[in-house]
């Protein structure tokens, strides 16, 4: 039985979309999939992102968290004191030319009646970061901050 050329062109055309839907799906990014790819535990991770302060002013904190990465030589994307959230990007350039993006969040939330929380999430040119460098290098200039400020030292 010989088909119709019409009927060709249909069946192919159902064919390639066919195709080029199963292809679009499989390159769909789960994002809950995604977030639970992370290799270091989340407990440890959450560990090293986050500290307790012995203050409830929570707008010197994220005042104090915005400085900081400004001194650490970040420039700062967004900012929102309602919610206590900052986000900030450092471009630079690795030794052999290539471009790099480390782009850290920083929240701070109450925690108790008397003290805060802050926590810094950081990423990689989009890659989250597991190791303890940038949040250590972040939290020990954020804790020198907040001890000058809190001795009134400019």
């Amino acid at each position: 039985m010989i088909f119709p050329k019409y009927f060709l062109i249909t069946f192919i055309k159902l064919l390639l979309s066919g195709v080029i839907l199963f292809a679009i799906n499989g390159c769909q990014v789960d994002s809950r999939e995604q977030a639970l790819k992370t290799t270091a535990s989340q407990v440890k991770l959450r560990a090293m992102q986050t500290r307790a302060f012995d203050t409830k002013d929570q707008i010197t904190m994220l005042r104090t968290a915005i400085a900081t990465l400004q001194d650490l030589g970040f420039i700062i994307d967004k900012a929102d004191a309602s919610i206590g959230t900052c986000s900030a990007t450092k471009y630079g350039k690795h030794n052999f030319g290539r471009p790099y993006a480390l782009k850290m969040t920083i929240t701070v939330r109450p925690r108790g009646k008397n003290q805060s929380l802050v926590r810094a999430n950081a990423q990689y040119n989009l890659q989250a970061i597991e190791e303890p460098t940038p949040y250590r290098d972040f939290f020990v200039a954020f804790e020198k901050a907040i001890f000058l400020k809190a001795h009134n030292v400019d």
